[in-house]
């Protein structure tokens, strides 16, 4: 993938600088431009009498202008990126910036956590989970406080690998993005060990090597992009992340679960651990995702 438009969500609450300061290192690294929307409730379906429909449309009117300059005042100071202020109408935020992404041509949409998430730490509400079985492109999603002291730049890209094709897309697009953000690539994978019984020893200890041959044949795939292999093994997700560096402006990267519809981001079980885990940003990516023609319009598999 290549990023040329960023398209971050914007919620008048604390957690709204999280998303908009991971936005913003992006579309700045990426050399993109930013589009910053608000999704609002629409206007009433169901005609009602004239005066209460022109209040409702004057106080959403009003909501929208009030949010729109807060996050134009909060990147007031950014002057590197090109940043459009658009507001949509839909009953669902996250469906609202689907819907945003698809019409803008937008490449990644940027939100941050959900306000009752631990800090560092990314929690899922309706807006993500939406987003997540809904969005034609990735999702990108800040952690908790991000946006309080953000890194300077992307460091580094971390590919959660396994032995599908979805994660083999994961890995093509990933290369992609990191020769873009010019940033070092790691490939990881997880064992999850919960026994000590010797015969489950002897399996993890196979599981490891057939892993290790396996990244290192991906990571030789996909030179000159500097790319490192690491096998991370807990009781559980939380403590096979807990086992390796995650350095400042480092990103985690997914692929999407292979049960999810073509061409959606679709949360599996692992996923959804991961991202609750992952102490740095997370970026799902859907299924068979398209790439840009020359032309600028989307082409790919259907």
């Amino acid at each position: 993938m290549k990023i040329e438009h960023v398209l971050a969500g914007f919620v008048p609450e604390s957690r709204c600088r999280d998303g908009l300061a991971l936005a913003v290192l992006l579309a700045r690294q990426a050399g993109a431009r930013l589009t910053v929307a608000y999704v609002h409730p629409p206007a009433w379906t169901t005609p009602g009498p004239g005066k209460i429909d022109a209040e409702w449309q004057a106080y959403i009117a009003e909501q929208t202008a009030q949010t729109l300059e807060q996050a134009r005042r909060l990147l007031a100071e950014v002057r590197d990126v090109p940043i459009d202020y658009v507001s949509h109408g839909n009953r669902g935020s996250g469906r609202g910036l689907a819907e945003l992404a698809a019409r803008t041509d937008a490449d990644v949409v940027v939100i941050g956590s959900a306000p009752r998430g631990g800090r560092s730490r990314i929690s899922l509400g309706s807006t993500a989970d939406q987003l997540l079985h809904g969005s034609p492109v990735p999702v990108a999603l800040a952690p908790r406080g991000y946006g309080t002291s953000p890194p300077p730049g992307l460091r580094q890209l971390t590919v959660a690998y396994r032995r599908d094709p979805a994660a083999g897309q994961a890995v093509r697009q990933a290369v992609t993005l990191a020769t873009q953000l010019d940033v070092p690539l790691r490939l990881i994978t997880l064992v999850v060990s919960g026994g000590r019984h010797s015969v489950v020893k002897e399996m993890l200890a196979r599981v490891r090597e057939q892993v290790a041959a396996d990244l290192e044949t991906v990571a030789r795939g996909h030179r000159p992009v500097r790319a490192e292999v690491e096998v991370l093994e807990g009781r559980d997700v939380a403590a096979a992340l807990a086992g390796v560096d995650w350095p400042a402006g480092a990103m985690l990267i997914c692929a999407s679960s292979q049960a999810g519809p073509l061409r959606r981001v679709f949360l599996g079980d692992v996923s959804l651990k991961i991202i609750r885990s992952a102490p740095c940003p997370v970026m799902m990516l859907p299924r068979n995702l398209q790439k840009k023609s020359k032309s600028g319009e989307k082409s790919g598999n259907t």
